[in-house]
C-alpha cells in the first residue's frame, strides 16, 4: 500500500466546500484542514502509483477553489525498538 499526501492551497472562500469535496473522493482516506502555508493536507491509500496520478489531477485538482497540490508519496520508517522487537520473535531473516 502506498501512502501520499496532498498539500492543496485553496480560495478562501472556498476551503470549507473543497475539504468536504476532497474527503469524499474514493481513494481518500483522510483530509486536514490546516495553519500555516497550506490550506487543507488530504492522506491518499492506494495500492498502485498510477492510482494516485488519477486521484490528485484527475479528481483533487478538478475541485472548484483548488489552487495547488504538491503530492508527497511516504515511505514507513520503523524505529529501531520496532525492529529489535521483530527480530527477537524470529521475523526478520
Amino acid at each position: 500500500m502506498i501512502t501520499a499526501f496532498v498539500l492543496i492551497q485553496t480560495a478562501a472562500d472556498r476551503l470549507t466546500e473543497a475539504a468536504q469535496e476532497i474527503a469524499d473522493i474514493d481513494g481518500v482516506t483522510e483530509v486536514y484542514s490546516c495553519a500555516g502555508d497550506v490550506d487543507l493536507i488530504a492522506v491518499i491509500r492506494a495500492s498502485e502509483h498510477e492510482r494516485i496520478a488519477e486521484i490528485v489531477p484527475g479528481a483533487i485538482n478538478k475541485v472548484d477553489g483548488v489552487v495547488d497540490t504538491d503530492t508527497h508519496i511516504a515511505f514507513r520508517s520503523y524505529s529501531k525498538q520496532d525492529s529489535e522487537a521483530a527480530f527477537s520473535i524470529g521475523l526478520e531473516s
